[in-house]
């Protein structure tokens, strides 16, 4: 098929805020799409069936898999993601862009499959902030927190698969950088820039 939109995937350790940098991205660019992902995660009190997740059952997600309608899945804390041929080929086919918020996992497949596809990552300022934000989230116990900040430390270990790299530190200035990437007036936030300017942080970031 003859992809003619362009695909931005997003991704980030858990608690670094890539889901309300993608929200606000979406409400300030109308003309930007987002994929919903299907996931047999429970559902949580504030989000909607079919706008934050299509939340399916462990057979059903199964089924889909064997089917192979996944443009890429992934376990996450027990639990599976996976986002569908169909959405993301309907969307870019129409020339429209779009924007995938997946880990890092989910977003290595993606590369595979579709290789002009831009690829950011999302830094937490520090680490102290990482454990701050999993923790005002107020919905898991400690033992659950703990757990992701251990994976979330993990995750970052992969910022270097990715094209681009964003610092969420002020909410404002991270959604600057997330629109010059979309602009395409972004070589100050590759990779190759970044590995530079933010040596310091990622040290600490990857630091035991």
């Amino acid at each position: 098929m003859d992809l003619t939109g362009d695909l931005f995937v997003i991704s980030a350790p858990s608690g670094a805020g890539k889901t309300s940098l993608v929200d606000e991205l979406l409400r300030r660019n109308a003309d930007l799409h987002v994929a919903i992902s299907h996931t047999t995660r429970p559902q949580r009190p504030n989000e909607v069936n079919g706008v934050n997740y299509h939340f399916v059952s462990h057979q059903e997600f199964v089924r889909m898999c064997q089917q192979d309608l996944f443009l890429e899945n992934a376990e996450v804390f027990g639990y599976l993601y996976g986002t569908s041929k169909q959405s993301i080929d309907a969307i870019l086919a129409q020339g429209k862009d779009i924007i995938l918020e997946i880990d890092w996992q989910g977003a290595a497949q993606i590369r595979r499959s579709i290789p002009n596809c831009k690829t950011v990552f999302i830094l937490p300022p520090s680490k102290g902030t990482l454990y701050s934000r999993l923790t005002r989230r107020g919905q898991d116990d400690r033992q659950i927190i703990d757990a992701r900040m251990n994976a979330a430390i993990a995750e970052l270990s992969h910022f270097s698969e990715f094209d681009y790299l964003v610092v969420n530190d002020l909410f404002a200035s991270a959604i600057l950088n997330l629109e010059e990437i979309i602009q395409g007036d972004c070589a100050h936030l590759s990779l190759q820039s970044q590995q530079i300017n933010l040596q310091d942080l990622i040290t600490e970031l990857l630091s035991e």
